[in-house]
């Protein structure tokens, strides 16, 4: 199917939905479905499932049923990191409570859907490399830097100026990346290096108006420009992107991440508060 062509008509009345629904049933078998389990309550699952409250970038538009969560960023030395909170031996995650003075309980449950939850990397005391490693494939500029390498400020130096005939040039620029991997056992990010970000950290004009603990978050999430999140979609677990697909225009989406599977669509200058049911991690192995 070309990518500019929505496989859910509007005329049929079920656009992109109803679709989405059935086909999350027929895929909980292999543990998809669970994904669109959200803004629901429910005791703990065991190994770290159950309701958990997260920041992050606003799905808004498309069957995705919420937002997919930030990392938080560290620059070391000049690398870009995602930070990992302490393990907590009593609530079985990692965790960081009140984060950044926000309120806000940051912790390893955030990335527990879509599979992730079976990532060596996500066990809460899994000893892994917390930078970003390049992951070419998504923007050229990412080809000419050797694969597995650290993402670092300066690669993004032309932040302001940089485009890929996508949407606006100037908005940011984007890098895909792999992070806490350590034996194959990472997970996808996305990061963008914006003057959006920083508007965004200081509560700058419409960003005024973010929730006082949001802002809060953000603040301490984000470092010189730079934001992250885990890149799974929270639909069928597909992996979006920002800048990535001409095709995203056809859908308001040139600017935003955008999801080519089922047309869902996030704003990564839209921070917001949500709850969602972690799936719970199998047993670790050894």
């Amino acid at each position: 199917m070309p990518l500019d062509e929505d496989k859910y008509p509007a005329e049929t009345g079920r656009r992109r939905f109803v679709k989405g629904v059935v086909g999350s049933a027929a895929l909980t078998s292999v543990g998809v479905g669970g994904a669109a389990a959200v803004d629901a309550t429910t005791d703990a699952a065991g190994e770290g499932g159950g309701t958990t409250t997260f920041v992050g970038v606003e799905n808004t538009d498309g069957p995705a049923p919420r937002g997919m969560p930030i990392i938080p960023i560290q620059i070391d030395g000049g690398e870009l990191k995602g930070l990992w909170p302490e393990f907590d031996s009593e609530a079985g995650v990692a965790i960081a409570r009140d984060f950044g003075g926000s309120g806000i309980d940051y912790s390893s449950a955030w990335f527990q859907y879509c599979g992730i939850q079976s990532s060596s990397g996500i066990y809460p005391q899994a000893d892994r490399n917390n930078a970003f490693l390049n992951s070419p494939g998504s923007f050229t500029w990412q080809g000419e830097i050797e694969q597995g390498a650290p993402l670092t400020v300066d690669m993004f130096e032309d932040y302001q100026e940089w485009g890929n005939g996508i949407g606006k040039t100037g908005l940011g620029k984007p890098a895909s990346a792999n992070w806490r991997d350590g034996d194959g056992g990472g997970v996808p990010v996305q990061l963008i290096r914006s003057v959006e970000v920083e508007k965004m950290a200081n509560g700058e004009g419409k960003y005024g108006d973010l929730p006082n603990n949001v802002q809060s978050f953000i603040s301490e999430a984000t470092q010189d420009g730079f934001i992250a999140w885990l890149n799974k979609c929270t639909h069928f677990c597909c992996v979006p992107g920002f800048k990535t697909q001409e095709g995203s225009a056809n859908f308001g989406a040139e600017d935003r991440i955008y999801c080519q599977c089922h047309q869902s669509v996030y704003n990564p200058f839209s921070p917001v508060q949500k709850q969602f049911v972690a799936l719970p991690r199998p047993p670790q192995e050894g």
